[in-house]
């Protein structure tokens, strides 16, 4: 798991949103991001597409939990509901496998917005289709 958190880590746009693991297991995993004033299009109300962001990472993070040693995996389709406004302080987002195979998985994420008291509304459902890559090794 620390590998899989190092990996998503080290991407520039999960530094940009400040996006943090919470938990993380074999087919589950749970981030969270800031609320932050930059991703809002009015006061305090997260733009869906920070909201995306957070479903994504935390689907497919989800999904490479699953995956061997020496593979990686990349978002190839998604369907994104809104449910409700993200507003709060932060979004908390818990991805989930709910099918692995050698070439592709399916996962999905809810999102929730949190508010000061740490109360959640759901605010948005994600389904993805992430695929499997094998590293190739190093060519002596």
């Amino acid at each position: 798991m620390q590998a899989l958190q190092a990996v998503v880590l080290a991407m520039p746009m999960a530094r940009t949103l400040g996006l943090h693991f919470v938990h993380a297991e074999r087919g589950s995993v749970e981030i969270e991001i800031p609320v932050s004033d930059a991703f809002c299009h009015r006061p305090g109300e997260l733009q869906a597409t920070a909201v995306f962001a957070a479903a994504d990472f935390a689907a497919v993070a989800a999904a490479g939990s699953t995956l061997p040693p020496g593979w990686i995996n990349a978002t190839v389709d998604t369907s994104l509901k809104l449910v409700a406004p993200a507003r709060g302080s932060c979004l908390r987002a818990r991805g989930r496998v709910v099918h692995a195979a050698r070439l592709l998985t399916v996962c999905a994420a809810d999102v929730f917005a949190v508010d000061a008291a740490g109360a959640e509304t759901l605010c948005a459902t994600l389904l993805a289709t992430a695929r499997n890559i094998e590293v190739a090794p190093a060519k002596a």
